[in-house]
């Protein structure tokens, strides 16, 4: 199963809804309720990294057996220095970005805590990719 969500540039009234989303729709199929709040942290700080310095973008979920698999595609300014941008508490959010409570600099290492899996590409004024992965065993 594969599912597709648009992640608007600075509409923090949508950011979020994606991950909300998915959360109900592991919950249903059964998942363990601490993999479904890993999944939705990672997801919702994902969301709002696009929404805040990618430009916007698109999220794609893909479902299968053996992982759960989120992909975040933007075609932002691009990550110049990955190494210091998953450093907690770094952050390129603007002052007007931090005033709204966002952009403490604890979306990537958020990110990375709560996945498997973490992979970023990104090149300079080309955008950005984070995929992250669960490894999936039985449903409970």
């Amino acid at each position: 199963m594969t599912l597709h969500f648009t992640i608007p540039a600075m509409d923090f009234s949508a950011a979020g809804k994606a991950s909300t989303e998915v959360k109900k729709l592991l919950s249903s199929i059964g998942f363990d309720s601490s993999l479904v709040k890993r999944v939705a942290v990672a997801m919702y700080e994902g969301e709002m990294n696009v929404a805040i310095h990618g430009g916007g973008g698109q999220a794609e979920v893909n479902l299968d057996p053996a992982q759960i698999k989120i992909r975040f595609i933007d075609h932002g300014p691009g990550i110049a220095d990955i190494d210091l941008a998953m450093t907690e508490g770094y952050s390129t959010a603007s002052e007007e970005v931090r005033s709204m409570g966002f952009g403490a600099g604890m979306g990537l290492p958020n990110m990375k805590r709560n996945a498997d899996a973490l992979e970023i590409s990104s090149a300079v004024n080309e955008g950005t990719t984070v995929t992250l992965v669960w490894r999936l065993g039985a449903v409970s």
